[in-house]
């Protein structure tokens, strides 16, 4: 896990600027997804997820309720690009809050944590309630910033018993905020679902219009192979 996170980061620094696009209104789209990735938005389909937020400006504004994909997902590469509101009067978990949610059950924060010197387990870059980022990564609040997340589903032996839990390494806007991290159960939210299974990819609304683009994931095998 640790070598995929220093991978993507060397990419993202060394190729990142020469995978963006632009957009009609001339704004960057950002890295185009690699051969094999699902794209679950591109600015204007939202045929991917159970239901649809407005588009506005080829990004998808948060309001109406959470949205997850109609596909499932256990093991993957996942990149999102997300941007929270000005709100210089609002504090705390009131200003831009949203999260991704992984397997539909363990969520990555997203919050306007901008210019804070020790973010905490609510902070952007957090396994919510469960591990702070280990650095402040965040950009200003209407600046577009990036998720690359590596996440390894939890382990189950042929008796249905759990022998590793899941674990995630996240890079916020090309620095490693989670490193290899152990997630310690399904987090704020929970869902009933079956961490055995695949599981949706989850947007969450939290009543603040938190904008998302240029979404792909990149499905991986449980392991490599083991032969030489």
């Amino acid at each position: 896990m640790k070598q995929i996170a220093t991978f993507l980061l060397a990419a993202a620094v060394a190729g990142g600027a020469l995978a963006q696009t632009a957009n009609p209104t001339g704004q960057m789209r950002g890295r185009r997804p690699p051969q094999g990735a699902v794209v679950l938005f591109d600015g204007t389909d939202t045929s991917k997820w159970d239901k649809a937020w407005k588009v506005q400006d080829g990004a998808m504004v948060a309001g109406g309720g959470d949205i997850k994909t109609k596909q499932t997902f256990d093991n993957f590469q996942l990149h999102v690009e997300f941007k929270t509101p000005d709100m210089p009067d609002a504090k705390g978990q009131a200003k831009g809050n949203s999260g991704v949610y992984l397997q539909d059950l363990y969520e990555i924060q997203v919050l306007d944590s901008f210019g804070i010197a020790d973010p905490g387990m609510g902070d952007c870059g957090a396994v919510y309630n469960q591990s702070a980022p280990l650095v402040n990564a965040c950009r200003a609040a209407n600046t577009w910033q990036t998720y690359d997340i590596i996440f390894r589903a939890a382990r189950f032996g042929a008796d249905g018993k759990m022998t590793a839990k899941p674990r995630v390494t996240v890079l916020q806007n090309n620095r490693v905020v989670q490193d290899n991290t152990e997630i310690n159960g399904p987090t704020a939210g929970p869902s009933d679902l079956d961490g055995s299974k695949p599981g949706s990819l989850r947007l969450q609304d939290h009543g603040n219009a938190v904008s998302y683009r240029n979404i792909w994931i990149v499905p991986l095998p449980a392991s490599g192979a083991t032969h030489y």
